[in-house]
């Protein structure tokens, strides 16, 4: 009996561990091949693909990213291949699994919950004597009536085989990401996520978890995302996985769901001194910093450690952070969402995440829809579309938000300008972001693409519109933004460029002399006018530099501020010193580009 185990991922970077776990459980007795693809596969090339398979049965992992997608291919396959035994599973389908079936037809078993000994089992009767009635976990058909057999105990982990070492995978390791779990379950009970139906939490034997990661780093992983949901709820676990990872990532990079309210200090300290940059990745869920909604929804969590925990990870540089809001939770109106938006940017997280209530099969605020009048769409992903407190309107406006947010803060492409901005121009982030949101609609913007140079002018046009207090400083700080978001020499700028050519290179000429005087004065261990000059000008005294040198790798650009960080910093203070920006391209597009200012009243004085 030939078995494929398939799925539609959301990309195609990404992997499924789920089928990968159901092959590793029932490969010694059954011929089971993988087959994976992505929702922006064309339906009938998945379809035809799994036709040239000739399967005897296909099993799908069903999510509500590509259930719907999942639905097409399937009744076209039952109508191709009539004879193959069609089998969902995953956690799109193990809840409200009476209406799937009754919606589709070609489905010919639901496997409910966990899957790995309900499919196996599953097979053994399709090969077998197909009496279904004693597959525990199984929902199938008995002539026009749909049987839901009762649940079966969940798993020992341990017992589980090792859903990694296929050799097939290995050519692909370093080109996606790899999904990983120590654990399932989850301690907490918020009533919009699926996990807080699962009670208490089991972990796989962590001698055989650093056994896999092992065998993924050795062959060529680059990523691994855990998919425990509180990586960090058993602190001696999370320490020594921590330890582990610190000791043998090879350049691997490591993402984690963690909690933060409940992070002990002894590990937040020992992540600050120790962990490598960049190889650790968090993904903070916040929600929501309305205490009233907080308790609504079962949701435990203490803002004020959660933020201690946030600050002390982004103070040491070393973490990226990717911070979580859900809009359109209970109690939660378009007020209430704008201080929650506040509270958490004030942090300003690498990555802000604004995702909108998603009433999820088998959640208790689904269960309570009508209690607070929620309307949400009858299909994954079943977003709401209003609630008692937040009609559509205000979605639609938290909709703009999200637009811009995603473009600008998410993507890094102008943090200073950001940062000015909402520091010294508008109320809040939240302001300043509903504010473009809106302009940003009224344009048009939305149904047409952008590149780098468009964002730039984009906002450019909104800010020229809208009025600002220093719209001097904010071109300053847009025009170093621009020419920091480049690996490479820029070819144009967005800008009217107001400096001569003569006067631009007499600058190069100045600058390359400064350098030749601030070094040789540096290497002489000098004190005299090179060395005054090199503190008082800005220049890095270690850096030499010709004229030839500069022309070819820098980049000028008068700012009317002393520097980039002291605009965004102070202010308006800051304005009326001007000075030079200088940045510097590298020959490697893995490398940032050096920037610097250089005192312009220096320079003036040199010539």
């Amino acid at each position: 009996m030939k078995v494929v185990l398939s799925t539609l991922n959301a990309k195609y970077i990404h992997t499924n561990m789920a089928i990968r776990l159901l092959k590793a459980y029932s490969q010694h007795e059954f011929d089971i091949e993988l087959a994976e693809y992505t929702i922006k596969d064309p339906v009938m090339n998945i379809v035809s693909d799994l036709y040239r398979r000739q399967p005897d049965v296909i099993g799908f992992s069903c999510y509500i990213w590509n259930i719907e997608e999942t639905l097409k291919v399937v009744e076209i396959l039952k109508k191709v291949m009539p004879e193959t035994e069609i089998v969902l599973g995953g956690p799109e389908v193990s809840y409200d699994t009476d209406y799937w079936m009754k919606r589709v037809p070609a489905i010919d078993f639901i496997v409910m919950g966990e899957g790995e000994e309900t499919f196996h089992h599953l097979l053994q009767t399709i090969a077998g004597d197909r009496k279904f009635h004693f597959v525990y976990g199984l929902a199938y058909r008995k002539g026009d009536e749909v049987v839901l057999m009762p649940g079966r105990p969940k798993a020992d982990l341990n017992s589980l085989p090792s859903p990694h070492r296929f050799p097939e995978d290995i050519p692909e390791l370093g080109k996606r990401i790899v999904y990983f779990e120590t654990s399932r379950g989850c301690p907490f009970n918020c009533q919009f996520c699926l996990s807080s139906i699962e009670v208490g939490v089991r972990y796989y034997d962590i001698e055989r978890v650093k056994a896999d990661i092992l065998y993924l780093i050795a062959n060529g992983a680059k990523v691994i995302k855990f998919l425990d949901r509180t990586f960090n709820i058993n602190r001696s676990y999370a320490m020594e996985m921590f330890q582990f990872l610190i000791e043998n990532h090879q350049g691997c990079v490591f993402q984690f769901e963690i909690t933060a309210d409940i992070m002990r200090p002894e590990v937040m300290d020992y992540l600050a001194e120790n962990a490598p940059p960049g190889i650790f990745r968090f993904e903070i869920g916040v929600q929501s910093t309305n205490d009233p909604t907080n308790e609504l929804v079962k949701r435990r969590q203490n803002f004020t450690k959660l933020s201690r925990t946030v600050m002390t990870i982004k103070n040491s540089g070393r973490i990226d952070q990717h911070l979580d809001l859900i809009a359109g939770l209970p109690l939660e109106d378009y007020d209430t969402f704008r201080k929650t938006f506040n509270d958490v940017f004030a942090m300003e997280p690498e990555e802000l995440q604004l995702g909108f209530l998603k009433m999820l099969r088998g959640t208790g605020l689904r269960h309570d829809a009508d209690k607070y009048n929620y309307v949400y769409m009858d299909n994954a992903p079943y977003e709401i579309l209003s609630s008692e407190w937040l009609p559509f309107s205000d979605i639609v406006r938290l909709k703009r938000l999200e637009d811009v947010l995603e473009k600008y803060w998410n993507a890094h492409r102008m943090d200073h300008t950001l940062r000015y901005l909402m520091k010294h121009e508008f109320d809040s982030p939240f302001d300043f972001f509903q504010e473009f949101g809106n302009y940003w609609e009224e344009q048009g913007w939305q149904r047409i693409g952008h590149q780098l140079e468009d964002l730039f002018i984009r906002l450019d046009a909104f800010l020229k519109v809208r009025g600002l207090r220093h719209p001097q400083i904010v071109a300053g700080l847009m025009k170093a933004d621009y020419l920091l978001n480049h690996k490479y020499k820029p070819r144009k700028i967005w800008w009217e460029d107001r400096m001569h050519k003569e006067e631009r290179t007499a600058l190069y000429h100045r600058l390359a002399e400064l350098s030749l005087a601030i070094s040789a004065d540096g290497a002489a261990g000098a004190s005299g006018a090179g060395a005054d000059d090199g503190q008082r000008s800005g220049w890095p005294g270690s850096l030499r530099l010709t004229e030839r040198e500069l022309l070819k790798l820098g980049v000028l650009e008068r700012l009317p501020f002393s520097s980039v960080e002291e605009a965004v910093e102070r202010g308006p203070e800051a304005a009326g010193h001007e000075s030079l920006l200088v940045v510097l391209y590298q020959q490697n597009e893995d490398e940032k580009p050096v920037y610097f200012s250089v005192d312009a009243g220096l320079l003036a004085a040199q010539s």
